[in-house]
């Protein structure tokens, strides 16, 4: 584990990396998006939740592909029933005996939306959310250059929807809600009525804070709201 802070930086500055400075920048091109994600990530330290009695583990997706002719993250709604019914998410599930975050991953990348994406289109970590669920959930960071069509489950997913990686980079993207226990709430606000909480929220930030803006950022210690506590 590195020294990074936790949460919210109060002074967050750019890291030494700027990203590429010629040709299409990562807010426009998947390229160039791949390009500095994997360069970012690959100098990130990610910490992993240990095991312990009872946890149980997950991966999901932070999946880049060019959507309207710009760089977008694929997010989904889930489908009213079931664990998480109605809930902002990425897609994802529970580990399976002998896989790894980045296989799970990918496989529920293929069942849910109807993905599929390989080893090499894997771009790096974030660090393991410890859901107040019982789940350590690992963010799997990939790109892919030609995703084919959506096909959603229907038994798991509602809808399935595009944020560019420019609406995830703005400043008005993170609110912080103060809590009366002294706290604060984050809302990523991507969209019309689109406010996403921890543990995607969380994720999302982090996202966007180490691989779009160069930043330090650690997320362990985030709030969920009490109704993401299934």
């Amino acid at each position: 584990m590195t020294d990074a802070p936790l949460g919210p930086p109060d002074a967050p500055g750019p890291s030494d990396d700027p990203g590429p400075s010629d040709g299409p920048g990562p807010f426009d091109d998947l390229g160039a998006f791949r390009a500095l994600a994997a360069a970012r990530l690959g100098a990130f330290a990610h910490t992993t939740v240990p095991d312990a009695p009872g946890l149980r583990r997950a991966g999901v997706v932070l999946c880049a592909v060019e959507h309207a002719g710009v760089p977008s993250v694929i997010l989904i709604r889930r489908a009213y029933r079931g664990r998480n019914a109605g809930q902002w998410g990425l897609p994802g599930g529970g580990l399976e005996d002998g896989e790894t975050p980045e296989e799970a991953a990918l496989r529920e990348l293929r069942e849910e939306i109807g993905l599929a994406a390989g080893p090499g289109d894997v771009l790096g970590r974030l660090d393991d959310f410890p859901a107040t669920s019982g789940f350590a959930i690992t963010p799997v960071v990939l790109a892919l250059d030609d995703p084919g069509p959506l096909a959603p489950s229907a038994d798991e997913v509602h809808s399935v929807h595009h944020v560019s990686l420019r609406r995830l980079a703005a400043d008005d993207t993170p609110r912080w809600v103060p809590q009366p226990d002294g706290g604060r709430l984050l809302q990523m606000r991507l969209g019309p009525d689109w406010r996403v909480h921890a543990p995607t929220g969380a994720m999302l930030w982090q996202f966007r804070e180490v691989v779009l803006l160069g930043r330090r950022a650690r997320v362990a210690d985030f709030v969920q709201p009490d109704w993401t506590r299934n």
